[in-house]
């Protein structure tokens, strides 16, 4: 079993067992009614629930309705079809003779087996969906043991196909699996079910609780399998028996405590010796977490730097408070991501990219959309407002405004007599404020909270860290630990909650500008100060977000390869999906340099880079629109960069039409409307592009030159390469941003990575400072 634990910034959370247990839900302990709210997407809801002669109570009938209701959510993200009913005529068979597979448990936790087990044995995996829908009698003939009887369940066949079943008589299970617990509630009800059965059983409550105790799990590799752990003390109360005695284990040292209160001595003799061991290695900074069956799933940690002996030990005696018996607290090394060599440092400096969009309104092909378009807009003078039916001038440059501007941007509609199908916006800073007017005058958009905490970066993670299922995959797991920065007193928190080095940003920043690599403490306080200082308002640098304000979020830095997923959504089910390859970053701030589509990643890493992007947006409460999610491929999977609620930007629209025929903003302008886009269910690229991008800061004598605009554009009317240009002004500011992208199209990735490396030379694009063939090497 591994156990994937995030460090994040959740450890001032109460960490009280009653807590816990109200988190577990029915399979983890819990008690109470269901989540609130509902699952996305619809389904027929006047099916058989009920198990003839085991009636069950209000409660318990609540929860059986809640996973049924999850089961059709999966199905349907996964785009299988909706549950049949066939429990009103019951289903006969020969009773003991048939394969009977029964799991009892949450239905997003073991979707994959269930599905697989519909193909390899059709009609014979079963999922129940409530302890009362089986029964448990004595076995003939075999005094202390029992036959586990199945009554109702929801059968699985090839292609995804369930029923809902009856079984007249009951069928008898010949394996059976259940989500286990150790509290009240249907954890304990399937445990008792598992205990003592004379068919195989997949799990019991003592292997469970065995498998959740980190600290034996971990002292079990080291000493029996030999496998490498982090160094790690342990302070334990009352130790289970496994963890007693024995031999000594590599890099774990277990310190039995009699008592939880007056240790203070002790405990700041045995954390003095670990910071000063050798057992650390070089790790400059330690983890205190707890650990235990009860802890399981918890982010409930602090980290500090080695050298604050005192603050350590505060935190361990604070810990100790909370423990029960079996339980420990843990100090371990933080063991830092591997960096990656990059030849040739950077300049000193932030260097930071902007987005430029444009107001169109085109169908494939580049032909204006026949329909009426009203445009809402700051600048009197927009370009925009002599080519559109209805022009609104109206500021909403300060979006801290929103809801306000929301309520009078309704009234202007509603007076104006407009009669609108939909409303959109693909401009970062106007996506809250689209979502609240569409609020208001009832048109189809997803929720203002959802736009709102996907334009929040650190609200974004922390939230979906806390999304630890159903459904699983959580995606908790795609989420990294981040702190929100609002003040110096923030940073210096921050730097303790998060493995350094970090990855500093503006929270409702775009283009990467305020990006920065921050490597320690120094570091982040220097940058905090310079972006305070630098970008205060929107007329510092327009167009970057600062309408919502220059807070900041400190997140850790991820290693792995960068990949854009542009996603379009309707009804909360995945209608089209394109993934696209980005190349390093110049460090230590984040500028963009090169880029390839389709994606080279292998299918499967495909797919899971997709998936991971869909869950993030439902995990969100993202159901309708078109999505950029940029996320790196780590060795622990795909992890969450950031979400931006529109289509992606700077050249992606244009490659995506290219490539696919697919126009994301028609799709983003039909979901807006309402109407579901038609799109390949799998779209096949019709070719290959590699493309660069060209900066001021590396470029400025080039573009003045040989690469000019005039030239560039040229070469793009030939067909010899794709121009995207993204800044009017040729003019180098104090942040670095991206001019233009070039781009070489291919019948396959080599043939346009060796167009490009060539006109790149050409053009006086490709040099020491600009090595465009280290860039394109990243797509080999």
């Amino acid at each position: 079993m591994l156990s994937l634990d995030p460090l994040g910034p959740e450890w001032d959370c109460p960490l009280g067992s009653k807590d816990l247990e109200e988190e577990e839900g029915p399979w983890g302990g819990g008690s109470g009614l269901p989540p609130p709210g509902s699952f996305s997407g619809s389904w027929r809801h006047d099916v058989g629930l009920d198990c003839k002669g085991s009636l069950e109570g209000a409660e318990a009938r609540a929860w059986t309705t809640y996973y049924y209701s999850l089961l059709q959510s999966c199905l349907q993200q996964a785009g299988l079809p909706e549950t049949q009913d066939r429990s009103q005529v019951p289903r006969t068979g020969c009773p003991g003779a048939e394969v009977t597979l029964c799991i009892l448990g949450s239905p997003s936790t073991f979707l994959s087996v269930l599905l697989e087990g519909g193909v390899q044995s059709p009609g014979n995996m079963l999922l129940c969906l409530s302890p009362a829908w089986l029964t448990k009698v004595p076995a003939p003939g075999q005094p202390g043991e029992a036959v586990l009887l199945v009554s109702k369940a929801v059968s699985f066949h090839p292609g995804g196909l369930t029923f809902l079943e009856d079984f007249v008589p009951p069928r008898r299970a010949t394996y059976f699996l259940a989500g286990l617990g150790l509290g009240p509630g249907r954890g304990r009800e399937a445990a008792e079910l598992a205990r003592d059965l004379t068919c195989p059983t997949g799990a019991s409550a003592e292997l469970a609780r065995l498998l959740e105790d980190r600290l034996l799990t971990r002292r079990l590799l080291a000493q029996q399998g030999g496998v490498a752990v982090p160094a790690t003390l342990a302070f334990t109360y009352k130790p289970p028996a496994l963890l007693r005695g024995g031999d000594a284990s590599p890099g774990v040292r277990l310190v039995e405590l009699s008592g939880k209160e007056g240790q203070e001595a002790l405990v700041k003799e045995e954390v003095g010796a670990f910071l000063h061991s050798g057992a650390l290695g070089d790790a400059l900074q330690v983890a205190v977490k707890l650990s235990g069956w009860r802890w399981r799933g918890r982010q409930a940690l602090r980290v500090y730097p080695r050298v604050e002996l005192g603050t350590v030990v505060d935190t361990v005696l604070a810990l100790l408070e909370k423990l029960e018996e079996e339980e420990s607290v843990l100090v371990e090394a933080v063991c830092p991501p591997a960096r990656l060599p990059f030849p040739g440092s950077p300049p000193p400096g932030p260097e930071l990219a902007v987005r430029i969009c444009a107001v169109v309104c085109r169908t494939q092909g580049d032909r204006p959309l026949l329909s009426k378009l009203h445009l809402v807009e700051s600048d009197p003078n927009h370009f925009a407002s002599q080519l559109v039916q209805t022009f609104i001038h109206f500021d909403v440059t300060e979006h801290r405004r929103d809801e306000e501007n929301a309520r009078l941007l309704a009234e202007l509609v509603r007076a104006r007599g407009l009669q609108l199908d939909g409303c959109f916006s693909y401009w970062d800073d106007c996506l809250v404020l689209t979502a609240l007017l569409c609020q208001e005058l009832g048109l189809p958009c997803s929720p203002p909270a959802a736009m709102r905490l996907a334009k929040q970066k650190s609200c974004t993670q922390l939230h979906l860290l806390r999304c630890q299922g159903p459904p699983w995959p959580a995606p908790s797991l795609h989420a990294v630990p981040c702190c929100p920065l609002e003040s110096e007193a923030d940073v210096e928190k921050a730097v303790h909650q998060v493995p350094l080095p970090g990855v500093m940003k503006l929270e409702f920043g775009a283009g990467a500008v305020g990006v920065r690599l921050v490597e320690d403490a120094p570091q982040c306080h220097e940058h905090f100060s310079r972006v305070a200082r630098d970008l205060q308002g929107e007329a510092d640098h327009p167009g970057i977000g600062l309408g919502w304000g220059n807070a900041m979020l400190l997140m850790e830095f991820v290693e792995g390869t960068e990949h854009d997923v542009d996603l379009v959504l309707f009804g909360g089910r995945l209608l089209a999906a394109f993934v696209s390859d980005n190349g390093p970053t110049r460090l230590p701030g984040f500028t963009e340099t090169a880029a390839c589509m389709p994606t080279g990643l292998a299918p499967e890493q495909e797919a899971q880079l997709v998936q991971a992007a869909f869950r993030c947006c439902l995990g969100c409460g993202l159901l309708d629109g078109v999505f950029n999610v940029e996320l790196k491929l780590t060795g622990a999977g795909p992890k969450l960069i950031e979400i931006n609620p529109r289509m992606g930007g700077f050249y992606l629209r244009d490659w995506i039409l290219e490539l696919y025929g697919v126009d994301l903003l028609l799709a983003a302008a039909m979901v807006a409307c309402g109407l579901r886009p038609a799109l390949p269910t799998h779209p096949r690229a019709r070719g290959h592009l590699v493309g660069v991008m060209c900066l001021m800061s590396q470029h400025l004598q080039v573009l003045n030159s040989t690469s000019s605009r005039e030239t560039l554009q040229g070469l793009h009317d030939q067909g010899l390469l794709r121009f995207n240009l993204l800044e009017e002004i040729l003019e180098q500011g104090e942040y670095e941003e991206p001019y233009c992208s070039v781009a070489c199209a291919g019948s396959s990735p080599a043939e346009a990575r060796l167009r490009l490396l060539g006109l790149c030379q050409g053009l006086g694009i490709d040099g020491p400072d600009y090595p465009v063939a280290h860039f394109l090497s990243h797509f080999k």
